[in-house]
């Protein structure tokens, strides 16, 4: 089963992303590519791309909607990594549902997480 999200990209191209800026200083243990950042203020930076009236990270590769996936996965904000997909986890995610809705997007519902190869049984937690 493809992750719902990887044909969607809706909170990448929606929502500024702003977090401290420790999470792109290597010795400090930060992993965010400081290249894609822009300074907001003196303690936070944001993705380049997401501080804009009509936003999209920089990092987000593909079509929103069709076919999108963040390009630094691995590395990326805190903030991203805290955004659950609605009904991921058994609830719903307001964050989730608010992107999808501004892009034309259906909101995922409980059967979107079902794998229809298992007779209809949530697929396993795929670690990233």
């Amino acid at each position: 089963m493809e992750h719902p999200c990887l044909r969607c990209g809706a909170c990448c191209a929606y929502f500024r992303v702003a977090f401290h800026w420790s999470e792109a200083e290597p010795f400090l243990g930060g992993v965010v590519p400081a290249e894609l950042t822009e300074k907001l203020d003196p303690h936070r930076l944001a993705m380049r791309g997401t501080n804009a009236a009509a936003p999209r990270c920089t990092a987000l590769q593909g079509t929103v909607g069709e076919a999108a996936h963040c390009g630094i996965y691995p590395q990326r904000p805190s903030v991203c990594r805290e955004v659950a997909p609605s009904w991921e986890f058994g609830a719903v995610s307001p964050q989730c549902d608010k992107a999808r809705r501004a892009h034309g997007l259906p909101v995922l519902t409980p059967q979107d997480w079902l794998d229809p190869s298992t007779s209809g049984t949530p697929p396993l937690p795929q670690s990233a």
